[in-house]
Order: structure tokens, then sequence, then C-alpha cells
């Protein structure tokens, strides 16, 4: 297995690679590795010849400093996760000093407004954190090819933007979600429901399938007003949006248009932990 912790060893490890033309797959995460990032390393392994997944809960993204201290941290439970897929994966673990030296501080971004929405209202300056963090992190790797999964399909979108603008030479992979047998979307912050929580959020996935049904002949407004009576009605959540939006510019949808995709965004509250979800409606 081969772990590094700072940038120079990581750049020494995969200096062999780039000399032998091989190509370098990525895997960003915050740790509390699960199905879904196994998934994404999968994919890598397919398509390269060396996978990097680096594991680093990034400061500059969080809004809630409790969220960040509550942040699910297993650095061993991680490797031997990971190992159980491949002892050949190179895994990258810094810590904020190594990423940020003595300035913790997010640059700043212009996404043409895809920072704008959703997330983006709900917690302001959060992508400029994401960004600064996964640029740092590319510029370290230098990968052919990154892969994200779609639960986080605005900071994808975001991703793919943010290369576009700084040019870096990295194509960026959406991959599907990747849920429990239940439906529920896999996600490190699952961790912190208790038992009862886990049967209970798969409602979330359970109310956008019918949100999909509903957006074949219903309007995104009729549609909108579905989901925000379900979750009316059930005591368990605290919805805290429900979105349609086109899903090239992440711009709330009121009429269906032809030719243009649509997803459905879900965030909703339980046990105090805030889950996110989201389906493609087309």
């Amino acid at each position: 297995m081969f772990i590094y912790t700072t940038k120079t060893s990581l750049e020494r490890h995969l200096k062999a690679f780039r000399d032998q033309n091989k190509t370098i797959g990525f895997v960003p995460t915050m740790g509390a590795i699960h199905d879904g990032h196994l998934s994404l390393l999968k994919k890598s392994a397919q398509e390269n010849d060396c996978t990097v997944i680096s594991i680093f809960v990034n400061p500059t993204q969080f809004n809630n400093a409790e969220d960040l201290e509550k942040y699910p941290r297993n650095l061993q439970r991680d490797v031997e996760t990971i190992q159980s897929l491949s002892d050949q994966i190179v895994i990258f673990a810094p810590s904020v000093v190594e990423i940020y030296d003595d300035n913790t501080v997010a640059e700043s971004f212009s996404y043409d407004g895809l920072e704008l929405e959703m997330e983006g209202a709900q917690r302001p300056g959060h992508f400029d954190g994401v960004g600064t963090v996964v640029k740092k992190l590319f510029e370290i790797v230098q990968p052919a090819k990154a892969y994200f999964g779609e639960k986080d399909f605005q900071q994808l979108q975001i991703v793919k933007k943010m290369v576009e603008k700084t040019g870096l030479n990295v194509l960026v992979i959406g991959v599907p979600i990747h849920r429990e047998t239940s439906g529920l979307a896999m996600s490190s912050r699952n961790e912190r429901l208790s038992e009862r929580g886990l049967q209970q959020a798969t409602y979330l996935y359970k109310v956008l399938v019918e949100a999909q049904k509903l957006f074949v002949f219903e309007n995104p407004v009729k549609v909108q007003q579905f989901v925000e009576s379900e979750f009316k009605n059930n005591p368990n959540f605290d919805l805290e949006y429900f979105a349609i939006a086109d899903e090239a510019t992440l711009k709330p949808a009121v009429e269906k248009e032809a030719g243009h995709k649509y997803r459905g965004f879900l965030v909703a509250h339980l046990e105090g932990v805030r889950l996110i979800d989201n389906i493609s409606l087309n």
C-alpha cells in the first residue's frame, strides 16, 4: 500500500509513471470511505495506469464550524477499506498545513453563475473553498482524469467550470450515484445517523422517484409543490430545499424546454444531519 502525507513524497512516486507516459487517475475525497468512493476508484483503475485517492477534510469549504468538527475521520479504517479493493492505489493524506501552508484561506472563483444557485445560495463561499482545494490537488497530482460522484452534482459542474477557466489539463468525469439497496445515496454523513435514521433516510429517494414520474406530465412548479407537500407531512425531516434546475446552467426551471436536461435537487435534515440527493428528471 502506498500512503503519502507530503506533496514531495507523492510527487516523487508519481514521477516514475509520468516518465513512462503512464496515465494517472484521481479521486478527491474527504475520507469516511464507502462503496460510493470505491465505485469511483474502480472506474479510475479501469481507465488509468495509476490511481490516486486523496483523503483531506478541507476546512475552507465548511460554513459551519460544528459541521467541520463533527465530520467523520478515521484514516486507518479508510486505508483498510481502500486496501480491500486494491493495494496498488496511492493514498494522499496531507495535513491542512501541507495543503495551505500558513494561509488557510479560499481563493475567489467565478463559475459563470453556477455558484449562485442551490448550495451556493445556502452556503456562501462554499464553492470558493471547493475550487481552491480541488485546484491545489490537481496541481499536485496532475492527473489525466479525475472522478466525482453525481450525488454532489452541482459540485461536479463547478469543478468542470473551474478546470475550463483555469486551463488545467484534467478531464473531469461524473460517475452515477452509488446507492444502498434501499435507494439511499451513499454518503460519509450517513455515519452520523442512527439505525432508525438510516431507515427513515430512504424517504428522500422515494420522494425523488415519485417526482421523476410526475415530471413526465406535470410542469416543474407542480412537481416542486408535490415534493414540498410530502416533506411537510413527514415530521421526521426538516426540508431545506427542493429545486428543479437545468443541468447545464443550474438555473431553476419553471417550464420544460425541448432539448434541455433537468434534475431534481433535494436537501433535508434528519437527526441533525444534512442529507443531499438528486435525480435526473429526463
